[in-house]
This record gives structure tokens, C-alpha cells and sequence, in this order.
């Protein structure tokens, strides 16, 4: 018998849906422990993993890269969304691969998110075709539920809390971008924008964390899954301004594209609205000058007490 097939024996033994009892998954499991096709089962081992690799630069070695090399199995680079969402998703929830298991801070859009083979998996899957198989299948199945919800915890201690005025709690994941989405709310808000309203918020791995519906309904502001709201929207209804924020780390600030999209967007909507792009600090300031739109504003987190306003005649204002 193949390893592939062999492989796929595993995953129906470990209690996997037979749509994860294919090739794709099982050369994923035979990866994920390093195994090629003349190797013993118990010379498995966990070794961390991106999906699709590079040999020169990547710190993990690649899944699909693996399966090219030692299987002759060669996938399009586009089929990366199909290993997460149809074979490590769920090799994840079923406790056979935990996700960024050397650095559980990795936001979900980082470079370096890995996958590895939970310890508890690696000793049934090492057990296989021995005579501790049985007794080992066993016990992974009884305490699947377990790894779980071990595994659940270890998550949501990686997540960010942040209490809302009203006394909402939000919990961002992890990652740099979030990181500038909670400065807007906590210091940008209480400087620039003090007594607003949190109308919208998203997340790297939830893109509509918070959401004000009835809020956002009153100004209206379109809310339809079309709705290309920025990151951050707050709203001062004393004075009846819009802050519409992007939060930039990796993506575009507000462009003078940025603002026509939005104007577009918010053509029924009577507030004044003022465009701020947040940057993490300087250095990142500084990679996007020639984008930013003139008439808007720059907040950079390190130095949260001061503005950069793009030309015009007032420091700070609807447009």
C-alpha cells in the first residue's frame, strides 16, 4: 500500500469527514511529519510548515512545495486557499495541527503563518502499524474534545481587549494592523475626537468586529456587504463630524481613489466627514507620502498628540 493511501487510513481512523479523506489531505498529513514515500510512520516528526513555501526565503518549508519535491505532485500556487480551507482548517479542529504554534502573536494575514502537528497526534500517528495503534486511536478520540477546547483557550489569550465607552468589549486578534485599530479607539478618539461614537470596526481575522447598524443607518451610510467602509469610522454627534480612519501597515492610506470611492459612497450622508490615515510610526509615514490625498489628515501612533494635516486653511475639519 502507498503512503497516500496509507495516510488516508490515518485520517479515517482519527475521524476526519471523508472530504478530508483525499489526496490533497493526506499528502498534507505525510508534510506536515516529513515523511516521504520510503519512510516508517515512526519516523514521523513535527516540523512547522507554510502552506506554499519558498526555498530561498521563507522561514518555514512549504507544504505544496514539500508534496512537489517528494510526491510529483505539483498544485497552482492559487490552490494555497484550498489546503487552509478544505484540509488544515479542519486538521485543526479535529486536533491533528495546531496554527503558529512558535509564535501564536502571527496576525492572520502574516507571512509566516505555520501549521504543525499537535504532539498528541504525532504519538498516533508514529503508533501506526504497531500494536499500540488500537490503544492509541483510542485515547486521541476521548480526548480530542479536550485538545480542542486547550487549544481554544491558548487563542483567545493571544486576543486584544478593549472596553468601549458604553462598556462593550471587543477582542481584536492579534497583528500589528489590529494594534493601530485599537490606538485610533483608545488615543486618537480621546485627543482628537473626544465623546464620539464607534460606528464601525473590523478585524484581520473578522472584517466587521463592531458594527453600529442603527448608527450608521441614521447618517446614512450604505451597510450593504458592497460597502467599502474604512477601518475605523467614529462619529462626534455634537459637532456633527464623520472620522472616516484607515489604519495602514501594509495597505494604501487614504489616496485621492480612496476618497472618490468613499465620497460615493457617503453621497447621502450629511455629516462633515474628515479622512485620517493612522500609521504605526514614521517609518511607515514615510513609505506612503506621495499616496496620501491633500485635505485629510495623518495620525501616527508613536506620537499620538500631534496631527499632520495635508495642506489647506485649518488644521482640522470637514472637507
Amino acid at each position: 500500500m502507498s503512503k497516500i493511501e496509507e495516510a488516508k487510513l490515518i485520517l479515517e481512523a482519527i475521524g476526519l469527514p471523508r472530504k478530508q479523506q483525499n489526496d490533497r489531505s493526506a499528502l498534507t498529513l505525510l508534510a506536515l511529519c516529513n515523511l516521504k514515500e520510503k519512510d516508517k510512520w515512526n519516523q514521523a516528526k513535527a516540523v512547522s510548515m507554510s502552506v506554499v513555501g519558498n526555498k530561498e526565503n521563507a522561514k518555514y518549508g512549504g507544504v505544496m512545495r514539500f508534496i512537489a519535491e517528494h510526491y510529483n505532485k505539483k498544485y497552482a500556487e492559487n490552490s494555497r486557499e484550498t489546503f487552509r480551507r478544505q484540509t488544515l482548517h479542519q486538521f485543526v479542529h479535529a486536533g491533528i495541527v495546531n496554527h503558529n504554534p512558535e509564535n501564536p502573536q502571527l496576525p492572520t494575514n502574516s507571512k509566516d503563518n505555520h501549521y504543525r502537528i499537535s504532539p498528541e497526534a504525532l504519538k498516533v500517528i508514529k503508533s501506526f502499524n504497531t500494536r499500540k495503534w488500537n490503544k492509541e486511536i483510542k485515547h486521541f478520540k476521548e480526548n480530542v474534545g479536550l485538545l480542542r477546547e486547550k487549544y481554544r483557550k491558548k487563542r483567545e489569550l493571544r486576543k486584544i481587549p478593549v472596553k468601549l465607552k458604553d462598556g462593550t468589549k471587543l477582542t481584536f486578534s492579534p497583528g500589528k494592523h489590529n494594534e493601530v485599530q485599537i490606538a485610533v479607539i483608545q488615543e486618537f478618539a480621546s485627543r482628537f475626537a473626544p465623546g464620539s461614537d464607534l460606528l464601525y470596526v473590523g478585524d484581520t481575522a473578522k472584517k466587521d468586529l463592531y458594527i453600529d447598524k442603527e448608527g450608521l443607518e441614521k447618517l446614512a451610510i450604505p451597510i450593504d456587504e458592497h460597502s467599502k467602509l474604512p477601518d475605523v469610522v467614529l462619529y462626534d454627534n455634537k459637532k456633527k463630524w464623520l472620522f472616516l480612519i484607515e489604519a495602514v501597515t501594509s495597505h494604501g492610506p487614504v489616496s485621492p481613489k480612496r476618497i472618490i470611492e468613499m465620497e460615493k459612497m457617503l453621497k447621502n450622508c450629511k455629516a462633515g466627514k474628515i479622512y485620517v490615515t493612522a500609521f504605526p510610526d514614521f517609518k511607515e509615514f514615510k513609505k506612503h507620502t506621495s499616496n496620501i490625498a491633500w485635505e485629510t489628515e495623518v495620525w501616527v501612533v508613536t506620537f499620538p498628540d500631534h496631527m499632520i494635516h495635508f495642506n489647506g486653511d485649518k488644521f482640522m475639519g470637514p472637507r
